[in-house]
């Protein structure tokens, strides 16, 4: 055989070679999120997906809508999910129920309540007061928001079981509409339903729960301790694309922001969401820092006391993990 002709298929074969390789090592890894909801909340989430940030890394995720924390839990722990994003009170009643593969909070995505008071009467001045007496629609029981709820309240003077007539028998899901169909003189909503109803003149925005019970890591992201040993390089990645995206989130503005995310919020306009997410930035709910606190979980788990929701105090170290965070941070 001429020597350039064994030249051309020696070269000819290392370029195949070449490019299967890269191929290779571009291939994607597939993350399947089980969200407990879909909400303007978790905008640094929705912008990690819309700006490439988890392709950058690598990853492919498959996010879904649980609808309920129960529900996302029971995705996760039925191997549904690879991770979920859930209040970090569910991982402590896993972890109670005597769990041999705990799940464990690697990175917090919100710092504080999310849900807001929505009064079916318009009310120039607003007075925590004004609850005595009236029908509260509230959350699922033994939920963040439901417990958050309480613990305001009582903040406030008032027994959530004594001073009102507390509704919290409804689906997650149908809260909203339970309200917009005439049940209940105040109810606690997220975003964008509590902007929405307040648009469509069915209810109006009276007070933020997030500004009144503080740091808590309220939703974060967790996983099966025995998927974080095995896939910890897919973890780092998965915290390393969130960490672009909430210092993109904060350093961008709401308006820029909701444009980015309006594809997960089909039913709401780009003002609307404008307005929610500088609601959420200006009150600090995005978790930039993304490391759960040893003071937020301790806050956490004194609102679960105080609701009467705990059903065993657990060390911090237990259940969150702070070594992929901190790693990324650096």
């Amino acid at each position: 055989m001429k020597t350039w002709l064994k030249t051309g298929i020696v070269v000819l074969i290392s370029t195949f070679l070449l490019i299967a390789m890269t191929a290779c090592s571009q291939k994607e890894s597939k993350v399947r999120v089980a969200e407990v909801t879909r909400s303007i909340f978790y905008t640094p989430q929705y912008v990690a997906i819309e700006k490439g940030f988890f392709k950058d890394e690598g990853l492919n995720v498959e996010l879904t809508t649980a609808w309920g924390g129960d529900k996302t839990m029971t995705t996760l722990l039925a191997d549904g999910a690879d991770i979920a994003l859930v209040g970090s009170e569910t991982s402590i009643y896993v972890y109670a129920q005597g769990a041999s593969d705990p799940v464990i909070n690697f990175a917090g995505l919100t710092k504080t309540d999310g849900t807001f008071l929505v009064s079916r009467e318009k009310i120039d001045n607003f007075d925590w007061d004004m609850l005595k007496g009236s029908t509260f629609l509230g959350q699922r029981k033994g939920g963040m928001p439901q417990m958050v709820g309480e613990f305001v309240l009582k903040k406030h003077g008032i027994d959530p079981h004594a001073d009102l007539e507390l509704i919290q028998n409804i689906e997650f899901a149908n809260i909203a509409s339970a309200f917009g169909s005439g049940t209940g003189d105040y109810v606690q909503l997220f975003e964008p339903t509590a902007s929405i109803m307040e648009k469509e003149g069915k209810g109006h925005i009276v007070a933020s729960f997030g500004e009144e019970s503080g740091e808590v890591p309220y939703t974060s992201f967790m996983a099966k301790e025995s998927y974080i040993a095995k896939n910890e390089e897919i973890v780092e990645k998965f915290v390393r694309a969130l960490y672009k995206a909430q210092k993109w989130v904060d350093e961008n503005s709401a308006k820029d922001i909701a444009k980015v995310v309006q594809p997960f919020f089909e039913d709401s306009d780009l003002a609307t969401l404008e307005v929610v997410v500088d609601r959420y930035k200006s009150q600090g709910s995005f978790a930039k820092e993304m490391k759960i606190t040893k003071e937020g979980w301790d806050n956490l788990q004194a609102i679960m006391e105080e609701a009467g929701e705990l059903p065993k105090k657990v060390d911090y170290e237990k259940l969150v993990n702070t070594k992929i965070v901190d790693k990324v941070m650096k």
